[in-house]
């Protein structure tokens, strides 16, 4: 069943997609905003690219919707986070507005500066997002695209989990990944059709946090 969320104000669609260098960050933001264009909507999108090539911080912000004035999504009104690994998902997760969703790749990979002793890599990621109470879907994208032969599936995987929470057709924005890689690389085209697949399958909504159990004074 598709679920697609909210638009903010003006009908606009925020989708911020964060993760490391190499995961196919912003070819996945990249996607979606010719797939919007495709489906008559004004889109904007912009990225950061910190160190990408040595598994720094990449995020990019994607709006779409009948007028879009600014690429940017203001703080606090992203309608729906992408996160392709598990701890930046959780330092993004506060810019989703009241009633966000966030769908999290479950993979987890310490950059550099947790090697060097300069920060601490959380111990459950995906538990803290989900202590917050946020409409959660989880998606081991990395071992789906393992599975299928080739790792750099994976951003195609994450589109795939996205595709039913999304204000377009699934089945466009597959055919648009599908015919972006039979242009640029013909032997992967059907490849990356059945990694779209396998990720709308394989999401799946989080268990819901527990209420608070109050305690007598």
């Amino acid at each position: 069943m598709t679920e697609h969320p909210a638009a903010g104000s003006a009908g606009v669609t925020n989708v911020l997609l964060c993760g490391i260098g190499g995961q196919g960050v912003l070819t996945a933001a990249e996607l979606l905003a010719h797939a919007a264009v495709d489906a008559g909507h004004d889109a904007k999108k912009t990225e950061v690219a910190g160190m990408a090539q040595r598994g720094g911080v990449v995020t990019s912000n994607l709006r779409f919707g009948p007028r879009v004035l600014a690429p940017a999504i203001p703080d606090g009104e992203a309608d729906l986070l992408i996160g392709f690994e598990a701890a930046e998902a959780l330092r993004w997760v506060g810019q989703l507005r009241p009633g966000g969703r966030a769908v999290v790749n479950g993979l987890r990979v310490k950059p550099p500066v947790v090697h060097q002793g300069l920060f601490d890599y959380p111990e459950d990621p995906i538990a803290l997002i989900r202590q917050r109470g946020i409409d959660l879907r989880t998606v081991e994208a990395r071992d789906i695209a393992d599975s299928l032969g080739n790792h750099r599936l994976m951003n195609t995987v994450m589109l795939g989990a996205v595709a039913d929470l999304l204000p377009l057709s699934a089945e466009d924005l597959r055919s648009r990944v599908v015919e972006v890689f039979r242009a640029r690389k013909p032997a992967l085209a059907d490849l990356n059709g059945r990694a779209f697949d396998a990720g709308r399958a394989a999401v799946s909504r989080a268990p819901a946090p527990e209420p608070a159990t109050a305690t007598a004074n």
